[in-house]
Order: structure tokens, then C-alpha cells, then sequence
């Protein structure tokens, strides 16, 4: 599977329009410098997991994983310590 690197930038910059927020704003509730955050979203470097998580709880959007046989969905509200 061929991934492209780029789409998590574009995601994230997308979920932080979408509210209108300014880099400066979502970064200063991430406690991260705007360069980091502006970086993200240009992937010159990759987020951490915990980050994305953050930028869309933020944003109010839900991060979902869906199983393409059976159709389960996996979201971060969803899941439960014991489940893994």
C-alpha cells in the first residue's frame, strides 16, 4: 500500500480551517510552537498519534478506523484499555 506522506498535513490544515482557527491559535492549545504545527500540515514532519488526537478533539471531528469485511468502526471514544 502506497500512503501518501502529505495527506495528514492536508487533513489536519483542513480540520483547522474548517473551525477558523489560525495556526497560532490551534497551536497555542496544543502547546506547540506554530512552526511545529505549521510543519505538520506542509509534512515536513509527521504528528504523533496523541497529536492528531488532540487537533481533532479540538476541531470536533472523531478519528474512526472501519473494518472493510465486517464494517466495525474503531473510533477514540469508542474504545476501551481492555480492548486491546
Amino acid at each position: 500500500m502506497n500512503i501518501d506522506k502529505s495527506m495528514i498535513g492536508k487533513i489536519l490544515r483542513k480540520m483547522r480551517l474548517d473551525n477558523n482557527f489560525s495556526q497560532r491559535e490551534l497551536a497555542e492549545k496544543l502547546f506547540v510552537t506554530q512552526t511545529t504545527l505549521s510543519d505538520w500540515e506542509r509534512a515536513y514532519r509527521q504528528p504523533t498519534f496523541d497529536s492528531i488526537a488532540k487537533i481533532a478533539y479540538y476541531c470536533d471531528y472523531t478519528i474512526s478506523f472501519t473494518n472493510n469485511k465486517t464494517g466495525e468502526v474503531i473510533t477514540t471514544e469508542n474504545i476501551v484499555r481492555k480492548d486491546l
